[in-house]
């Protein structure tokens, strides 16, 4: 779980739709190999870690291009040494084809001994990661938030129902002289869980919204 902070700030989403896992596609043109990679990523240093480990293991290829969308509203695309335009830009273009986030896409090209020409090379790397994207399994995730109730005993049963009502979650619960319940649920149902365990409890049940967010 990668937990997020200030929401109010960086104004995430409600739903966003990302990559599950690693896929790959092969493109050929006029003998160069483009090799498109898609790998879920949700940090900066994570896509610097796995960028390091492709040029490790892919050392004797010509350029190993880039582009990557994160929800802290971070992107970065890179020609690796391709001619200005032709490569970066066009692998972030596929990624904003599919409207996604927390996704790194790396093209790995071994040149063939042709040169494609500006247009030809750019149309190869969108080609690349176009279709790698295409064949990966995309996940539409929701934004919950973390609150934390704390309540006499006699109301957990209603805590249970009206957070299972609300498709909340309950990470942690802790029982000494009151319950406390780490919770998680969707932004928008805080007002409702709220007003109803106040409700029910006659203001006797505490509940505490934190800044502390993630998708699911």
């Amino acid at each position: 779980m990668t937990l997020l902070k200030n929401y109010i700030h960086m104004n995430y989403p409600e739903k966003i739709i990302t990559v599950d896992k690693f896929e790959e596609f092969e493109f050929k043109e006029k003998n160069s190999v483009f090799t498109g990679q898609v790998y879920h990523c949700e940090a900066e240093n994570e896509a610097a870690n796995i960028l390091e480990t492709i040029k490790k293991k892919y050392y004797d290829a010509t350029h190993h291009c880039f582009a990557y969308k994160l929800i802290n509203r971070q992107f970065k695309y890179s020609d690796d040494g391709e001619p200005g335009g032709t490569a970066g830009i066009r692998i972030f273009n596929a990624i904003e084809h599919f409207n996604l986030i927390n996704v790194l896409v790396v093209i790995i090209r071994y040149y063939g001994g042709t040169k494609l020409g500006v247009g030809r090379l750019g149309k190869a790397y969108y080609t690349s990661a176009l279709n790698a994207l295409e064949k990966a399994k995309k996940l539409e995730k929701v934004l919950f938030q973390k609150i934390i109730i704390e309540s006499d005993f006699n109301y957990t049963s209603h805590i249970h129902r009206i957070l299972s009502n609300h498709k909340a979650t309950i990470e942690n619960s802790e029982y000494k002289e009151r319950a406390n319940f780490e919770c998680f649920i969707i932004p928008t149902d805080l007002n409702k869980i709220t007003f109803q365990l106040t409700d029910i409890s006659k203001g006797e049940i505490k509940i505490i919204a934190t800044s502390v967010y993630y998708y699911k």
